[in-house]
């Protein structure tokens, strides 16, 4: 057995120097050339067309979400007919047993490279089932923000800080994600204010509808809703104004909290509606306080 093992040496040496002479036969410096100049053009060809949608959907907000869906389309497009067109050009001309060994060079490239073809293949079903779209506001985990770029291995969400997000395309198929608006140019909008359960509740309400009915980012194709409630909060028992509105830009999301805050709180303050409050706390008995416990100058008492 010891014999036949060591005769069968040079036979397996040769065998293995043959396959590689295949391997290289399949692999020479002008197909390798070829490869690259496609895999350039691609590139360039991505780069252009997708600063041509983003210049023009930014000057067509009516179209703006339809132009980034396509151009997200088209550069799975690009990169896919770049794929077909390496993959013919590395083995045009080659019989059987060279295919052979390309197959199963594939096969060990794809085993070591099995997250990022996950992320790819997870990112042609996002494209296609469409749980959310470029352009959406969405929730997932702890980022919420827009959604500007679906690409081949990962999903980029600009938050409302500005920061750049990038998260593994396979990461969407196994975890919840919220979309805002749904493809949609407008998106519901809910702000809550709250208020002493001893104010006017029916003048808040009507002063919280007015400020967002009345601000310039409003969508008012679509109802604005108010709900009023009573809540136990962490410092107190209160009321809260409910409104429910949609933005007619998911960018002005911010802007129109912003200004029907700034106005409802100039209302509030001009009728005298004051906001929920805490009892409050002595810092001489550690115990929720009656009158009797109140300390008025709380740095004079830790002086003494």
């Amino acid at each position: 057995m010891i014999d036949f093992s060591i005769n069968m040496l040079p036979i397996i040496a040769q065998a293995e120097t043959d396959q590689f002479a295949k391997i290289l036969e399949i692999i020479n410096v002008a197909k390798l050339s070829q490869a690259a100049f496609i895999i350039f053009m691609a590139w360039v060809l991505n780069k252009f067309l997708a600063s041509a949608f983003d210049k023009f959907a930014e000057g067509n907000a009516s179209l703006r979400l339809l132009l980034k869906k396509v151009a997200s389309f088209t550069r799975l497009a690009i990169f896919v007919s770049a794929a077909v067109l390496v993959v013919q050009t590395m083995f045009e001309g080659q019989d059987e047993a060279l295919l052979g060994i390309g197959a199963t060079l594939g096969i060990g490239i794809g085993f070591a490279l099995k997250d990022t073809l996950s992320s790819l293949m997870s990112g042609v079903l996002i494209l296609i089932d469409q749980p959310f779209q470029v352009g959406d506001r969405v929730q997932f985990g702890d980022t919420y923000g827009e959604v500007t770029e679906i690409g081949l291995r990962s999903v980029r969400i600009v938050t409302l800080d500005d920061n750049e997000v990038s998260i593994p395309n396979n990461k969407f198929l196994t975890d919840v994600v919220a979309s805002a608006n749904s493809g949609a140019l407008n998106m519901m909008v809910v702000m809550k204010f709250y208020i002493s359960v001893t104010e006017d509740f029916e003048l808040a309400k009507r002063i919280v509808y007015e400020a967002c009915i009345t601000s310039k980012y409003v969508f008012l194709s679509k109802p604005v809703t108010m709900h009023v409630r009573d809540q136990v909060t962490d410092v107190a028992y209160a009321t809260v104004i409910i409104c429910k509105a949609y933005v007619i830009d998911t960018r002005y999301e911010s802007a129109f909290q912003t200004d029907v805050t700034e106005r409802v709180k100039r209302a509030f303050r001009k009728n005298n509606i004051s906001h929920p409050y805490a009892r409050e706390f002595s810092v001489r008995s550690s115990k929720w306080d009656d009158q009797s416990e109140i300390i008025e100058d709380p740095k004079k008492e830790i002086a003494e």
